[in-house]
C-alpha cells in the first residue's frame, strides 16, 4: 500500500527526481553489462559485472520508493547497451569508456549530493545516503581499472576463478576485433589534411590574390601528396606494429619452451595483481597451461597488453588514412572550382573554419573533452594558421617571388 502522499506539486517534483535516478541507474546497469560482455580481460569483466549488479540494486531501491509515493512503475527508455553503444565509447575503446564512466560517476555523486539538500523526503534521503557511498566506491574502482589495479569493490563477492577461466578461454578463442578502431585514425587524417591544405591555399591565395589556377594547382597537388603520405605512413606503422608483435611472440614462445614453470609463475603473478587470490590464480594458470599455445596467448596478452586480433590491419589503416586525409584536404579547395579572387578566398576561409570546428567536435568522440571547447580550439588554431600563411603569401607576392 502506498504511504500517505505529500502535497501534489511537491510529490510530483520528488517523483520526477526519483524517476530520473532510476533511469540513470538502469542505464548504468546496461552500460556496465555491455562493456563486461565485450571486454577481453576476464578479471576486469567480472569487476564490471559487479558494478552492473550494484547499479541494478540501486534502481530497485528507487523503483520501490517511487511505488511507495504512489508513482507509476518506471519504464526504461535507453538502449539495451546503455552508453556502451555510443559512438564515443565504441571509437575510444575500453580505456576511454571507463574514463567516461568515471566522469559520469562523479557527476552522479554531485547530483545526488544536491538531492540530499533539496528533496526533503526522509525515505528518499535514506536511499540517497546509501547510494552516494556506493557511487563513491564505484568512482574509486573505475579509477583503479583505468590504472590497471583490479582491486575488488567494497562488498564485492570473491572473484569466481572458474567463471573467469571459462570466460577467458571463450574470449581468447573468439578473437573479436575492436569495432570502430579506425575512427580515431580517420578523424586525425581529416584534421591533418584540412590543416595542411588550408595553410597552402591561404598562402597561395595571398600571393596570387585568389587566382584559381594557382590555388587549384597547389591545393590539389598538396592533397594528393598528403593523402599518399598519410596512407603509406599508416600502412608502414601498422605493418611494423605487427612485425614487432610477432617478434615478441616468438621470444615468448622460446622463453616458455626454455623455462615453462617460470612462465606459469609469471602469469600467476599477473592475475594476482589484478585481484585474484593466489590459490585461484594458480588454479587458472594450471588449466591454461594444459594447452601450450593457450598459455602463450595468455602470457603475451598480459606482457604485451595486446593481442593479434587487436592490431591494426595495414590495408585498412592505409585506406582510412589516405581517404580521410584527402577528404579533409579537398575542403579548402572546393570554392576555387566555382569562384575566383577575394570572394573565393572568403568562401574558402568560411568553409574551412566550419570544417575545423566540426573536426574538433568530432575529436571529442575519442577524448573526454567537451565537443564545444574542442571545436572552438580547432577553429582558433585554423584561423591563426590561415591568417599567418595568407599574410606570408601577400608578402611573398609583393616581393615578386
Amino acid at each position: 500500500m502506498p504511504i500517505a502522499l505529500m502535497p501534489g506539486a511537491r510529490n510530483k517534483k520528488i517523483l520526477a527526481a526519483l524517476e530520473g535516478n532510476w533511469q540513470a541507474e538502469m542505464e548504468g546497469y546496461h552500460t556496465y553489462t555491455a562493456l563486461a560482455d565485450r571486454d577481453e580481460d576476464p578479471v576486469r569483466a567480472q569487476v564490471l559485472r559487479h558494478l552492473a549488479q550494484a547499479e541494478s540494486e540501486h534502481a530497485t531501491l528507487w523503483e520501490g520508493r517511487i511505488k511507495e509515493l504512489g508513482g507509476p512503475e518506471p519504464v526504461y527508455t535507453g538502449g539495451p547497451g546503455g552508453q556502451a553503444d555510443s559512438l564515443a565509447n565504441r571509437a575510444g575503446g575500453m580505456r576511454m569508456a571507463l574514463r567516461r564512466l568515471e566522469i559520469e560517476e562523479s557527476r552522479d555523486i554531485a547530483r545526488y549530493g544536491e538531492q540530499l539538500k533539496a528533496l526533503g523526503d526522509e525515505g528518499s534521503v535514506a536511499i540517497l545516503e546509501h547510494v552516494v557511498q556506493d557511487e563513491k566506491d564505484h568512482y574509486r574502482e573505475l579509477g583503479s581499472l583505468i590504472r590497471g589495479h583490479y582491486t575488488a569493490p567494497a562488498g564485492a563477492p570473491k572473484i569466481d576463478a572458474k567463471a573467469v577461466l571459462e570466460e577467458m578461454l571463450v574470449k581468447r578463442n573468439a578473437g573479436r576485433k575492436q569495432p570502430g578502431a579506425w575512427i580515431g585514425d580517420a578523424i586525425y587524417g581529416v584534421n591533418d589534411g584540412l590543416g595542411a591544405i588550408f595553410g597552402i591555399v591561404s598562402g597561395v591565395s595571398g600571393a596570387t590574390a585568389g587566382d584559381p589556377k594557382y590555388v587549384l594547382l597547389a591545393g590539389l597537388s598538396g592533397m594528393i601528396a598528403s593523402a599518399l603520405s598519410m596512407g603509406s605512413g599508416a600502412y608502414l606503422a601498422a605493418k611494423s606494429e605487427r612485425e614487432i608483435y610477432h617478434a615478441e611472440i616468438a621470444r615468448e614462445r622460446e622463453a616458455i619452451q626454455m623455462n615453462g614453470p617460470e612462465a606459469r609463475e609469471l602469469l600467476q603473478l599477473y592475475y594476482q595483481v589484478k585481484g585474484l587470490p593466489e590459490e585461484d590464480a594458480i588454479h587458472m594458470v594450471n588449466h591454461i597451461a594444459s594447452d601450450p599455445e593457450q598459455l602463450l596467448r595468455a602470457l603475451a596478452a598480459e606482457r604485451l597488453g595486446s593481442s593479434e586480433e587487436a592490431l591494426s590491419n595495414p590495408l585498412v589503416s592505409a585506406t582510412s588514412g589516405a581517404l580521410s586525409t584527402a577528404v579533409g584536404a579537398i575542403i579548402p579547395v572546393i570554392p576555387f572550382f566555382f569562384m575566383q579572387g577575394i570572394p573565393a578566398v572568403i568562401a574558402a576561409a568560411i568553409i574551412s573554419l566550419a570544417a575545423h570546428f566540426a573536426v574538433g567536435a568530432a575529436k571529442s568522440l575519442i577524448t573526454v573533452r567537451s565537443w564545444w571547447s574542442s571545436g572552438m580550439e580547432m577553429t582558433i588554431v585554423g584561423a591563426v594558421e590561415g591568417a599567418v600563411t595568407y599574410g606570408i603569401g601577400i608578402l611573398l607576392g609583393k616581393g615578386g617571388m
